[in-house]
């Protein structure tokens, strides 16, 4: 059919530069250990923290919802949408993340859409890390309101941008609790004292902290103590939770205000009955088996530790989000194509994803995770360094 010639040549493009892609199917549950190709390898590449998407707690709730209620819901919620678990479980999850409410969406990507493309006119301004997640760039882009960006983590170019906005009716500031490409976490202290000064709102998406940092895996607002500081927490339920979805934890006000205005929660079915069941089943899990987010640091600490004494640049994380920084995009592939041989499922991150030249293996280890099958994995890291030349 005419008229894709264009995109056709880009994808040719892409091919000779070593940069194409296929999708890579799994043919088994997530975990530790997943089958691809016939294959069993060690996962390296799931956003699957504590090992929830097949926890036996979420699986039992998941299944009584359906025998109960189905397998959809047949509405948006603010027609005929909302199951009184919905409501039940945003009342248990406001609870949990110290918040007056939280709103559920549906997936981590439309709840920074919603959020930010309903709030903010042109009378107000946003403030992001030059490093922020995509899906808060896009929501910005949504949005009328005037537009500054900071300096990755660099709260001093953050109070700079402040200074230049004081004549804005509503300063929003936004960023990332864990950066998802490299792994650090935010100064949310140094930001939230920065925008108390300037009278600035702060809003953290928490999507990589969520079921990792802070009690019972609160996030990155409550491991650094700034409970009723920070006033709109974005957090997902498909990394750690294990399931789908993304939610808004935040005041009362906000969250009927995104009712009403925020377009992915009214104009987006409302999640199955499963899936909500499931999430709720999560809360506890984090509440009760607190025992599965200390086997996570455990296994972070003993991987990256391992890296550093192969001679791999791990960047800047401090979280189980632990980058092998190669720099060239083709070469990057190949590492990971070398590694799938060695036995390891772990995927090369590449431009445009992250910078020309910052290209790395992005690894996140579980709480599911033997300290045998990381070891496996370090040396495989090895091998496959060894055959490409890369250490």
């Amino acid at each position: 059919m005419k008229g894709f010639e264009h995109i056709q040549q880009e994808l040719e493009d892409m091919k000779k530069e070593g940069t194409f892609r296929e999708l890579i199917p799994l043919e088994s549950a997530q975990g530790s250990r997943v089958t691809i190709k016939g294959k069993d390898v060690i996962q390296l590449s799931s956003n699957n923290y504590l090992g929830l998407t097949s926890h036996p707690r979420m699986k039992e709730a998941a299944e009584k919802a359906i025998r109960t209620y189905g397998v959809g819901t047949g509405s948006v919620r603010t027609i005929a949408g909302t199951l009184q678990m919905h409501e039940d479980f945003e009342e248990k999850l406001a609870k949990f993340k110290h918040t007056e409410a939280a709103l559920v969406f549906q997936s981590g990507f439309t709840t920074n859409q919603g959020v930010l493309s309903s709030m903010l006119t042109d009378q107000d301004v946003v403030i992001s890390d030059e490093l922020n997640h995509a899906s808060i760039i896009d929501g910005i882009r949504l949005t009328k309101a005037g537009r500054k960006i900071y300096k990755h983590v660099d709260v001093d170019s953050l109070e700079e941008k402040l200074k230049e906005s004081v004549d804005y009716r509503t300063k929003l500031v936004v960023t990332d609790g864990v950066f998802s490409m490299d792994g650090n976490i935010a100064p949310l202290p140094e930001i939230v004292e920065v925008a108390e000064k300037y009278g600035a709102l702060v809003m953290v998406d928490d999507a990589h902290a969520s079921g990792v940092l802070g009690d019972n895996g609160r996030g990155t607002v409550n491991h650094f103590g700034l409970d009723g500081r920070v006033h709109i927490q974005v957090g997902t339920l498909s990394k750690a939770v294990g399931v789908l979805g993304g939610y808004v934890a935040t005041t009362k006000v906000l969250k009927d205000y995104l009712i009403h205005k925020g377009r992915p929660f009214l104009f987006s079915t409302s999640h199955p009955p499963a899936v909500t069941a499931a999430c709720d089943a999560a809360v506890d899990v984090l509440l009760e088996e607190p025992e599965l987010i200390d086997k996570l640091w455990e296994n972070t600490e003993f991987f990256k530790k391992g890296l550093e004494e192969l001679g791999f640049d791990t960047g800047i994380s401090k979280t189980p989000i632990t980058p092998v920084m190669i720099g060239d995009d083709a070469l990057t592939h190949k590492f990971s194509d070398e590694l799938f041989n060695e036995g390891v499922f772990a995927q090369g991150i590449v431009f445009p994803t992250v910078p020309k030249g910052k290209a790395r293996i992005r690894t996140i280890v579980t709480a599911e995770h033997s300290q045998e099958e990381l070891q496996e994995a370090l040396d495989a890291f090895q091998r496959a360094a060894k055959t490409l030349n890369i250490l």
